[in-house]
């Protein structure tokens, strides 16, 4: 039995709502997890995640945070094919001009397509006795009064009452925020970066064995180029199925055409081989289809600044903050605010909007680092539009500086890996003896600009 209340109900059934059900499953006596698309039986990328079929990143404290949730996820993933590897040796990161330094890191992440991950974890979570997860639903509306969530309306009508609701709907906050207005709940303050990203997938065979460069090569290959004339960027991931996953695409239109020719041309055309190396030699999967994503903007909603929040309903996942997809950060974050959900509804005890408020302070500080750190690159591009934090400039500086000591220094990459996984916290770049050794190293660069 639920050690909260009776029922909660999650809408959406992506990987943040996903996990926030099995966080609720074990606080509530049962579990409704709602999602208006198809959710197939098995890992196939589905049309109400339109960027499944792209390079995804689950970040190593992701992975950690997903094992806590679902115990021996990690060695499951890798027995269905998964593709484990070590952060420092095996992913060639050619950043600011040069390759950063390759070193055994023992970090341990794993590289798959985002549908595998899901269907896996969908999958672990339909097991759970006390979990429902229906699909083809809609939910249209919030039931309940002024300042109280008690349950969802469906689209055929019927009303499915709860002690919590948890909006898991993703981007489409502007229809979340009608329905709080309906029960007189003010709508959050939101803060917008238009990014203008847009990049195109296409998969390619993987033999056994294979690595990008050869014999000693990497298993995952990321490439942004420099700043901020160049706005390019390149991800190829190993995946399950003797696959490689090869994004391509850029800020600010910088976009990968959808035709093979032109889409190799890309390739070509950027300051480092391996791409197209790697789609010279390999035959590519699904005849000539390739996927194509655009993202216009990041944005952040801040229920944390609201003076009144309503009882019986949080936000999570991309319902509050959706990053720049090309930092790979959204799935790890989401899974970090639904645990901070199961941890303040211990601490609370009941579905308050006290526990609101508190939930979502423990939100605001799991979003604050990756929002720092997404933002703080776009603003490397002066076409980005959107309110700049005090010092951008200044910390960009010093970033572009310890980026270039990680092309010869382990310890430098080291401090930046933690950092980008978020394994550490952004103040760790700054801590005097590192600071020092980066800003030393950086002129040892081979890519380092003559003063």
């Amino acid at each position: 039995m639920g050690t909260i209340g009776g029922h909660a109900v999650v809408v959406g059934g992506s990987m943040s709502g996903l996990v926030s059900a099995a966080v609720l499953s074990a606080r509530f006596d049962r579990v409704t997890v709602i999602d208006r698309d198809t959710l197939p039986d098995d890992a196939s990328d589905r049309r109400g995640v339109p960027q499944s079929g792209h390079a995804h990143a689950l970040l190593i404290s992701g992975r950690q945070v997903l094992d806590r949730v679902f115990p021996g996820l990690t060695d499951e993933l890798i027995q269905g094919g998964a593709v484990p590897y070590d952060a420092g040796s095996d992913l060639l990161f050619h950043q600011m001009g040069a390759l950063r330094a390759r070193f055994s890191s023992g970090k341990l992440g794993i590289s798959l397509t985002r549908a595998y991950l899901e269907h896996t974890v969908r999958q672990r979570v339909r097991a759970l006795p006390n979990v429902t997860v229906r699909h083809q639903v809609s939910v249209i509306d919030l039931h309940g009064s002024p300042g109280r969530v008690c349950g969802v309306v469906l689209d055929g009508g019927e009303i499915l009452r709860s002690d919590l609701v948890v909006d898991a709907t993703g981007r489409s906050g502007d229809r979340t925020d009608t329905w709080l207005r309906r029960l007189e709940c003010p709508a959050p303050d939101v803060t917008k970066l238009k990014v203008d990203v847009g990049y195109t997938t296409r998969v390619l065979r993987r033999a056994p064995g294979d690595r990008i460069g050869g014999d000693g090569g990497g298993l995952l290959y990321l490439m942004s180029a420099v700043p901020p004339h160049d706005k390019r960027a390149a991800a190829v991931f190993a995946v399950e199925g003797d696959r490689w996953m090869v994004t391509l695409g850029g800020w600010h239109r910088s976009h990968a055409p959808t035709d093979p020719e032109g889409f190799a041309e890309f390739a070509e055309n950027l300051p480092d081989p391996h791409v197209a190396k790697l789609l010279a030699s390999s035959e590519p999967l699904d005849g000539m289809r390739a996927h194509k994503f655009t993202y216009p903007q990041a944005r952040r909603r801040h229920f944390e600044r609201l003076r009144v929040l309503p009882t019986g309903y949080v936000a999570l996942g991309d319902a509050i903050c959706s990053f720049n997809p090309l930092y790979g950060q959204g799935m790890t974050v989401g899974a970090m605010e639904a645990v901070a959900l199961g941890e303040t509804l211990d601490e609370e005890g009941r579905a308050s909007a006290r526990m609101a408020r508190a939930y979502y302070r423990k939100a605001a500080a799991a979003i604050a680092t990756p929002w720092q750190m997404s933002t703080g690159s776009d603003f490397m591009y002066p076409e980005t539009v959107g309110p700049r934090p005090p010092g951008t400039g200044l910390v960009n500086r010093y970033v572009r500086r310890l980026m270039l000591a990680t092309h010869v220094s382990q310890e430098s990459h080291l401090v930046l890996l933690d950092m980008q996984h978020l394994l550490a916290r952004p103040s760790s770049i700054f801590r005097p003896g590192p600071a020092i050794r980066s800003l030393l190293a950086a002129r040892h660069s081979p890519a380092n600009p003559a003063d």
